[in-house]
């Protein structure tokens, strides 16, 4: 019997890509740009003139937050929703299996993004930085990330093209990891409606944050646009990606990596020293994968060099990586822990952050929407001369930017450590750096200006291009694919670089547990094994037959499930052993507990976003102790929820400002600042005499504080109303004495109990000056 095979002939299906919801998020993107930059220019304002902090809900520290959270989430996040809608279709070759569920991704979103615009000027904050909106809020967030989820793992599930091209690799890992960091940073215990205390405190919160801090920019703002670039560029280009291998490693070496290195913001201070090398190290390993990725998207332009020239699209794309390359050069540089002692807490970090976010976000967001707004409306782009003039006033305007804020942050670190021969400070007053460095927040200014100017420019170009045509989705022919067998994922499982890896990782638990050194050459060990495995592999050539990877890349959820692990190992190490044991110091004391009125004058503190502008963390550095007192300890922050440990001075730290000036001092300080320390540029607070604590609300803040862990006894929590007045009407009498009468209940009693009690460690619950400081402060 002769066993002839027929040729089938081949089945093709007609797709319409939902291309609706693509234009839904870059509309929304571009107008939360305009928002988010108009928030920054006000903010810049702000700290070069105090006198533009109009009112309390527009000061700095409510608008600070509401800024950030515009450009993360509302810019570039509404720009991502935009990219991975649009690119993800193409490339699985399937249409979005849910139009419901991508109207309420974007509805959902866009109302997360109103909520906040509402809460955080009214001062409703958790205080944490990235992660300011309060648990409802958050709830929500969670909510609509699912909703996103489930619409693109449903979509891959549907695919005709069963190979996963590698935008795709990053943008399962951007929706799996911001899932785990966004639930573990949430952990909180609800007080009211718009009010919570994280389950972490001190040491443990600032670890978590930083955790979640750090890899919301590496997954949010990174990993992402890094899938957008792998697909637009070369689309833009109609070039190939320049290497597929390096591609492999691009992704398995940054999304194993990147996670680990968050403790590189605690450098230098009360964090375990485990944990600051950890971040160290991993910081400066990141070099590598972020070059790799920085370098295939430049090489895949190779060739088509002459077309940068004329086109506006592939100027965006190139000055986006060459600024991600910038960015991922200095990130590592500030986490060598001499430079971060120098760099830490001034300027030049927000010139990092601004250099990440304006020049890679901001410049990939434009080249996307100049390559795809044409598109979805069936038109050519209204000027390219107008597009030309954006991409020159942006890039003159980031520099501007971040030039001034490199220049003021060595200004800033050079002059809080310079000291005479004798040992003393050469500017003990912290602000004659304020003094120092303010051309340069007018410089600033002046950059975000041209910055603003440019996106405007965008923005209207891109609004006649849509005028010009009409919504045009896109359609394909698609080759109904055959059934066939899929590879059992049991071969992947167990696939070389998978066992190898696992067997280092086990190595590393058996043997790693030693001295800081021993530990770390394991990491590194695990870490290049692993690799090179992976790369060895993806070089291997085996006849005809794929390599591991090349068949991992046809199986989503298996490809998903190993991504989750090898985000997951560097958050276990780092994260459980830091919440299942209490870090502390050896020989600690026991710690003082805030009092009912100090808890209410914290929150005050936080719903100003003071902490945005203050730290509390004196580094063990000499020139710190100089001109803050001894160093702060692990202990002294223990029931601080959250942790108030800061990221910039743009005012002296305040670990230990208990007790150094009256409360007089204090109360002129809040309503006048220049006139206490002239050249100030902090707002006035005046405000705070006529706002009102209501102590009847104290009780639950202080049992939902006991219930994470504040050793409150139940009499001082039934109590707490009767404490905190009797706490306020002792300081309200000291102000009487000196001529300054004010209500027990007022707000600014509240915060003044609160600073007072910074940094002290015995049972004291006011602080009645003596004489002799008031003679000091120069009141009398």
């Amino acid at each position: 019997m002769s066993s002839a095979i027929e040729e089938r002939p081949l089945v093709t299906r007609r797709i319409v890509y939902n291309d609706s919801i693509s234009r839904w998020f870059v509309g929304a993107s571009v107008v939360w740009a305009l928002v988010a930059l108009l928030l920054g220019v006000v903010i810049a304002l702000q700290l070069a003139f105090s006198g533009a902090n109009i009112h309390p809900m527009l000061s700095y520290g409510r608008l600070r937050p509401l800024h950030t959270n515009a450009a993360i989430f509302a810019f570039v996040g509404n720009m991502l929703f935009a990219g991975i809608y649009y690119s993800t279709q193409r490339l699985v070759k399937a249409r979005l299996p849910s139009d419901l569920l991508a109207k309420i991704h974007f509805w959902g979103w866009q109302l997360i993004i109103v909520s906040a615009a509402i809460t955080l000027p009214l001062g409703f904050t958790q205080g944490k930085e990235y992660a300011e909106l309060e648990w409802p809020i958050d709830i929500a967030i969670a909510v609509v990330w699912v909703v996103f989820a489930v619409n693109f793992f449903w979509t891959l599930a549907r695919r005709a093209e069963k190979h996963l091209y590698v935008a795709i690799w990053f943008y399962i890992a951007t929706i799996v990891t911001v899932a785990v960091l966004h639930i573990v940073n949430s952990f909180v215990v609800p007080v009211g409606a718009l009010k919570s205390y994280s389950v972490f405190g001190g040491a443990q919160d600032a670890l978590v944050q930083w955790w979640y801090g750090h890899n919301a920019v590496a997954f949010f703002l990174t990993t992402p646009i890094l899938g957008i670039m792998y697909y637009f560029v070369p689309k833009a280009a109609d070039r190939p990606v320049y290497s597929y291998r390096l591609s492999i490693i691009h992704f398995w070496a940054l999304v194993f990596v990147y996670i680990w290195a968050g403790p590189h913001h605690l450098l230098n201070t009360a964090l375990p020293e485990w944990a600051q090398t950890l971040g160290m190290v991993f910081s400066i390993m990141l070099w590598a994968p972020s070059w790799g990725g920085m370098l295939n998207g430049l090489f895949t332009l190779r060739g088509a060099w002459d077309k940068v020239r004329v086109d506006p699209v592939l100027k965006f794309f190139a000055a986006g990586l060459t600024f991600y390359g910038m960015a991922t050069f200095e990130g590592p540089l500030l986490s060598i822990r001499s430079i971060s002692s120098l760099a830490h807490y001034t300027d030049w970090v927000v010139g990092h952050v601004h250099s990440g976010a304006l020049g890679w976000n901001g410049f990939m967001a434009a080249g996307m929407f100049y390559w795809m707004v044409p598109r979805l409306f069936g038109t050519k782009l209204h000027s390219t001369r107008l597009a030309e003039a954006h991409f020159w006033i942006g890039t003159i305007g980031i520099l501007f930017y971040i030039s001034s804020m490199w220049i003021s942050g060595v200004m800033q670190g050079l002059m809080w450590r310079a000291a005479d021969e004798g040992g003393a400070l050469t500017y003990p007053s912290f602000v004659e750096t304020v003094i120092a460095i303010r051309p340069m927040y007018f410089m600033r200014l002046i950059g975000g200006l041209m910055y603003l100017a440019g996106m405007i420019m965008m923005a209207v170009n891109l609004y006649r291009t849509v005028r010009a045509g009409r919504a045009v989705d896109g359609i394909a022919e698609v080759v109904v694919p055959e059934v066939k067998a899929e590879v059992r994922w049991s071969r992947l499982v167990v696939g070389k670089p998978v066992v190898v890896s696992s067997v280092a990782l086990v190595l590393l638990v058996l043997f790693g547990r030693g001295d800081a050194i021993t530990s770390f050459a394991w990491l590194v060990l695990l870490a290049v094994v692993g690799g090179g495995t992976l790369l060895i592999d993806a070089v291997s050539k085996r006849g005809s037959e794929p390599t591991w990877h090349r068949l991992l890349e046809g199986r989503a959820l298996v490809f998903t499930v190993l991504t989750v692990g090898a985000v997951l190992v560097g958050g276990i190490v780092q994260i459980v052993p830091a919440v299942l044991v209490s870090p502390s110091a050896p020989g600690r004391t026991e710690v003082r507990v805030a009092t009912p009125l100090e808890i209410e004058g914290r929150d005050i503190y936080i719903r100003e976003g003071c902490y945005t502008c203050h730290s509390q963390m004196i580094r063990p550095l000499a020139f710190e102790a100089r001109r803050y007192g001894d160093a702060s300890t692990i202990d002294e922050s223990r029931y601080d929820h959250p942790f108030q440990w800061g990221s910039k001075r743009t005012g002296p730290d305040l670990a230990r400002e208990g007790g150094k000036n009256p409360n007089l001092w204090h109360y002129l300080h809040f309503n006048d600042p220049p006139s206490i320390s002239p050249g100030s540029n902090m707002p006035s607070y005046a405000h705070f005499t006529e706002g009102r604590v209501d102590f009847k609300g104290t009780e639950a803040k202080m049992r939902a504080l006991r219930l994470v862990g504040v050793p409150f006894t139940v009499e001082q929590v039934q109590r707490s109303e009767a404490l905190a007045r009797e706490q306020a009407e002792s300081i309200a009498a000291d102000l009487a004495e000196q001529g300054v009468h004010i209500a027990p209940d007022s707000e600014m009693v509240a915060v003044i109990a609160y600073l007072q009690s910074l940094g002290l460690q015995s049972d004291a619950t006011s602080m009645k000056p003596s004489s002799e400081q008031v003679q000091a402060s120069g009141l009398r």
